[in-house]
C-alpha cells in the first residue's frame, strides 16, 4: 500500500478472535492501536476537523484547541501537522507523560491543567479550552463531549465489521467516555443489525450510569464527578451499562499481554474483562464484538510498571492470577496454542523441504 497522508492509513484496523465455549460463542476484539496514533481516536479527530475545515471554509491555518487525556489530543496534533493547522491540548496530570510528548512531537501546543501528577481534572480542562475559543473568533474548540462529529467518525467503523462479521453480530461491549465510540458504532450496526445488544462499560466512580462517584485511574473513559455527561453519550441506544473496577480492567491489560501478546490500555482493559465475562455465559452462537482502544505500550510508566501498580491497586496480584485463572478455563487458548504450534512446525517443515529441493 502506498500513501501520500498518514490519515489515509486511519481505519481498516484488524480483529482478534477469542472462542469460548468450546467455539460456540466468539469474541471478535478490533484492534483499534493499528491507526496511525495508536487508538481510535483517530477516527474521530479526523470527522472533526473535517467538520471544523468545511464549517469554517478554511482548509489550512486554524487554530484548533480540546480538552483530552491525551490520545484524541494526539491525533488532532498529528491532523493539525498534516493539514498546516495549529493545535494545543489542554490536559492534565492524569494524562501519561508519553500522550503529552507525542503532542509535542507532532508541533502541538499542551497547557496543563494543575499538577504533573495531580487528578483527573475534566471540568477545568474544558472550561479552559471554551474559554481559549471564545477569546479568539479564530480558534476553534473541537468540544467532542457535545460534536456530532465526534460518532458520526465511527460510521467507517461499524461498515467495516458488517464487511468483516457480516449482520450476525449479537452484541457490542465498549467503553464508554465521551460515548462517540460506543453511541457512534451501536448506531450505524443497528441500520443492519436491528436487535443487537449493546453493553457500555465505564470505571467504577464514573457517573455516567449513575453510582457513587469517585476517583479513578482508568483513563480516556467514564465520566468523573464534577464534570458533565456530553450530548453524544446517547441512552437511548445503551441496553445497559457495566462499571469495572481499576484493579480488573488493569488486570485484564496484565493478562492479556502475557497470554495473547496483546498490550491495551486501561480503558481497553475495562472493556475487553467486561466482554470475557460476558462470553462465558452468553447463550450459544453469540458473536460479540469489543475494541481494543489503544495501545498498551502508552502506559508503560502506569499500567505496565510494577511498582506503579502496586502502588496504585490494592491486591493486584491476586486481581491479575484471578482473572488469568477464568481465561484460560473458560476460553480456548489451548487449542489455540495447540494451532499455532502446527502451524508453525508445517512451515518449518515446508522450509526444510524446499531447502533440500534447491540442494
Amino acid at each position: 500500500m502506498i500513501v501520500k497522508t498518514m490519515s489515509e492509513l486511519i481505519g481498516n484496523t484488524p480483529l482478534l478472535q477469542i472462542d469460548f465455549q468450546g467455539g460456540a460463542v466468539k469474541l471478535f476484539i478490533k484492534l483499534e492501536m493499528f491507526n496511525p496514533c495508536g487508538s481510535m481516536k483517530d477516527r474521530m479527530a479526523l470527522s472533526m476537523i473535517n467538520a471544523a475545515e468545511h464549517q469554517a471554509d478554511v482548509f489550512q491555518g486554524l487554530n484548533i484547541v480540546e480538552s483530552s487525556s491525551g490520545n484524541t489530543a494526539t491525533a488532532l496534533s498529528m491532523l493539525s501537522s498534516e493539514r498546516g493547522h495549529k493545535f494545543s491540548a489542554v490536559m492534565d496530570g492524569h494524562a501519561a507523560s508519553e500522550k503529552m510528548d507525542a503532542v509535542r512531537a507532532y508541533g502541538g501546543d499542551v497547557i496543563l491543567v494543575g499538577s504533573e501528577e495531580g487528578k483527573l481534572l475534566t471540568a477545568d480542562r474544558e472550561e479552559l479550552a471554551h474559554k481559549l475559543a471564545e477569546d479568539d473568533e479564530y480558534t476553534y474548540c473541537m468540544a467532542q463531549h457535545d460534536n456530532p462529529a465526534n460518532p458520526e467518525g465511527y460510521r467507517n467503523l461499524a461498515e467495516e465489521l458488517i464487511s468483516e462479521l457480516g449482520p450476525d453480530i449479537t452484541c457490542l461491549i465498549s467503553a464508554i467516555g465521551t460515548g462517540g465510540s460506543l453511541c457512534g458504532t451501536a448506531r450505524a450496526l443497528r441500520e443492519r443489525i436491528p436487535d443487537l445488544q449493546i453493553i457500555g462499560v465505564e470505571p467504577e466512580g464514573s457517573i455516567i450510569f449513575g453510582g457513587p462517584a469517585h476517583n479513578y485511574l482508568q483513563s480516556g473513559t467514564g465520566t468523573p464527578d464534577g464534570a458533565s455527561v456530553g450530548l453524544v453519550v446517547d441512552y437511548d441506544v445503551v441496553d445497559d451499562g457495566r462499571k469495572v473496577s481499576d484493579a480488573n480492567a488493569f488486570a485484564a491489560c496484565r493478562v492479556l499481554a502475557r497470554l495473547y501478546g496483546l498490550m491495551v490500555g486501561g480503558s481497553a482493559g475495562g472493556s475487553i474483562y467486561e466482554a470475557i465475562c460476558y462470553c462465558i455465559s452468553a447463550p450459544k452462537g453469540a458473536r460479540v464484538v469489543t475494541f481494543a482502544c489503544d495501545a498498551g505500550t502508552k502506559y508503560m510508566d502506569t499500567i505496565f510498571n510494577d511498582a506503579w501498580l502496586h502502588k496504585h491497586v490494592t491486591d493486584i496480584d491476586n486481581h491479575i492470577c484471578r482473572f488469568e485463572k477464568i481465561l484460560l478455563e473458560n476460553s480456548n487458548y489451548q487449542a489455540q496454542q495447540n494451532t499455532a504450534r502446527i502451524a508453525r512446525s508445517q512451515a518449518n517443515r515446508l522450509a526444510q523441504l524446499s531447502a533440500i529441493a534447491t540442494t
